[in-house]
C-alpha cells in the first residue's frame, strides 16, 4: 500500500484490523442506507397503484399526476430534513444522528402500509398518505449526505472514491429489492389482488428491515475525522451559518454536481415503471422487470466506477457521465419505444451506464468539497436542495411534458438539460481525489 503520509508502516495486524474495522463500517452504513432507500422508493415504483387507492379519478392520467404530486411533497422537506439532521450531526457527530434518521423512515414507511384507502374514509386518505411522506422526506434529509460523510471520514486516501460510492450501490440494491419484490407479487398474485391489497406487503416489510438497520447502526462509533475535531474543540455552534457565509463555492459546486444525479436517478427508479407501460405500452409486469434488471446493473456498475474514480480522478467520471446523457438520452427513449423487451432493456442499461460513472464519482467529489466541521450540513444543504427541485419533480413534471407537447419522447430534452448543467459545472471544479479531506 502506498501510504502518503510519514508515519512507519503499520503493522500487519493493525492493518487486518483496520480492514475489518472499515468492514463493519461500510456494512452497517450500507445496510442502513439500503433500508432507508427501499423505504423511500418503493412509493415510486407503486405509484400508479397508489393513485387508484387514494386519488380516485376519472381517467389514471389524473390519478398518477396526483401520486407523483405526493412523491414530489417527500422531496419540499427533504432541504428542512437537510438543515436540521446535517446541523445536528456537525454538532453531535455522524453516528447518532444516523440512527435517529433510519428510526424515522421506517417508522412513517410501516404506516403508510396500514393506511385506508379512498374508498374507506375518503379525502382523509390522501391527507394521511401526504403526511407520512413529509415525515419520510424529513428523515430522508438527513441520510444519503451524512452516510457519505461517514464513509468518505472513514476511508483510506487512495481509496475513497470506492468506499463513498458504496452509498450508491446499496441505494441502487434497495431500488433493485423494492421493483423486484413488486414485480414478484404482481406475478404471484395477479394485478386485481395487488391493485386491491398486494401494494400493502412491501410497506409493511419495511418495519422488521428498519429494526435491523437501527441495531447496526448504533453499533458503530463516530468517524474519526469528527472525534478528532471533537476532542480538539473545532465543532461549530452553528455550522449552517458557517456553512452558508463561508462556503459558498463548495454549496455551489454540490449543487450542481447534483443536478443531474438527481434527475437521472428519478427518471430511471420512479418515472420509467410508469412510462413503459402508460406511454410504451408494455405490459405492467414487463415494465417492472425492464426497470429491475436496469437498476440492477447500475448497482453492479457502480464500484468498478468508483475505483476508476481513485485510479483516474472525480472529473473524468463524472464529465463522462454527463456527456452519455446529453448525447444518449433521446435515442435511447427512441430504442424503448421499438416495443420488444431486448430493446427497452438495451435502453435502460445504456442510461444506466452514464448514472454508474456519475455515482462511481460523485459522492467522493461531494464530500472533498467541504472541511470536517461543516462537511454533514453543508453536503446536506446543498444535496437536498438540488434533489428537491430537480429530483423531486423529475417524475411530475417528465409527465406533464408528455401530455404538454403531445411527444413522448419530450422528457429526454429535461434529462438533456441537466446533464449540461452538471457538465459545465464538473468542467469548472477543481480535481480532489487523492488529496487529504479538508480539516
Amino acid at each position: 500500500m502506498n501510504h502518503s503520509h510519514q508515519h512507519a508502516m503499520p503493522r500487519p495486524e493493525q492493518d487486518a484490523t483496520l480492514t475489518r474495522k472499515l468492514r463493519k463500517v461500510l456494512l452497517a452504513t450500507g445496510v442502513g442506507h439500503f433500508v432507508e432507500w427501499f423505504d423511500f422508493g418503493l412509493y415510486g415504483t407503486l405509484a400508479a397503484v397508489i393513485g387508484l387507492n387514494f386519488f380516485p379519478a376519472a381517467d389514471a392520467t389524473t390519478a398518477l399526476l396526483a401520486s407523483f404530486a405526493v412523491f414530489g411533497a417527500g422531496f419540499i422537506m427533504r432541504p428542512l430534513g437537510g438543515l436540521f439532521f446535517g446541523s445536528l450531526g456537525d454538532r453531535i457527530g455522524r453516528q447518532k444522528v444516523l440512527a435517529t434518521v433510519i428510526l424515522l423512515t421506517s417508522g412513517a414507511t410501516f404506516v403508510m402500509g396500514l393506511l385506508p384507502t379512498y374508498h374507506s374514509i375518503g379525502v382523509i386518505a390522501p391527507v394521511l398518505l401526504v403526511l407520512t411522506r413529509l415525515v419520510q422526506g424529513f428523515a430522508a434529509g438527513g441520510e444519503t449526505s451524512g452516510a457519505t460523510t461517514y464513509l468518505a471520514e472513514f476511508a483510506p486516501v487512495a481509496r475513497r472514491g470506492f468506499f463513498t460510492c458504496w452509498i450508491d450501490n446499496f441505494g441502487f440494491m434497495a431500488f433493485v429489492a423494492g421493483s423486484g419484490l413488486v414485480f414478484l407479487l404482481t406475478a404471484s398474485m395477479g394485478e386485481d389482488a395487488m391493485n386491491a391489497w398486494g401494494w400493502r406487503i412491501p410497506f409493511l416489510i419495511a418495519g422488521p428491515l428498519g429494526l435491523i438497520g437501527l441495531y447496526l447502526r448504533t453499533q458503530l462509533e463516530d468517524s474519526p475525522e469528527f472525534k478528532s475535531i471533537a476532542a480538539s474543540g473545532n465543532t461549530e455552534a452553528a455550522p449552517l451559518r458557517v456553512a452558508i457565509t463561508t462556503a459558498w463555492g463548495a454549496l455551489a459546486f454540490c449543487v450542481g454536481f447534483v443536478v443531474i444525479k438527481a434527475v437521472g436517478h428519478w427518471v430511471l427508479q420512479t418515472f420509467m415503471p410508469s412510462y413503459l407501460s402508460t406511454q410504451l405500452h408494455y405490459s405492467k409486469l414487463d415494465a417492472y422487470a425492464i426497470t429491475t434488471i436496469g437498476l440492477f446493473a447500475i448497482a453492479v456498475m457502480v464500484p468498478f466506477m468508483g475505483y476508476l474514480s481513485d485510479k483516474y480522478g472525480r472529473k473524468p467520471l463524472m464529465l463522462a457521465g454527463c456527456a452519455g446523457f446529453m448525447l444518449f438520452t433521446w435515442p435511447a427513449l427512441m430504442l424503448m419505444a421499438r416495443g420488444d423487451m431486448l430493446s427497452a432493456v438495451l435502453a435502460m442499461l445504456m442510461l444506466g451506464a452514464f448514472i454508474a460513472a456519475f455515482d462511481g464519482a460523485c459522492s467522493a467529489a461531494m464530500a472533498e468539497l467541504f472541511p470536517t466541521s461543516i462537511r454533514y450540513g453543508g453536503m446536506s444543504i446543498a444535496y437536498n436542495i438540488a434533489v428537491a427541485f430537480f429530483g423531486g419533480i423529475t417524475p411530475w413534471f417528465s409527465a406533464w411534458l408528455i401530455g404538454a407537447t403531445g411527444y413522448p419522447f419530450s422528457p429526454a430534452w429535461y434529462v438533456m438539460g441537466a446533464a449540461l448543467i452538471t457538465f459545465l459545472t464538473v468542467l469548472r471544479a477543481r480535481e480532489t481525489a487523492g488529496l487529504p479531506l479538508k480539516r
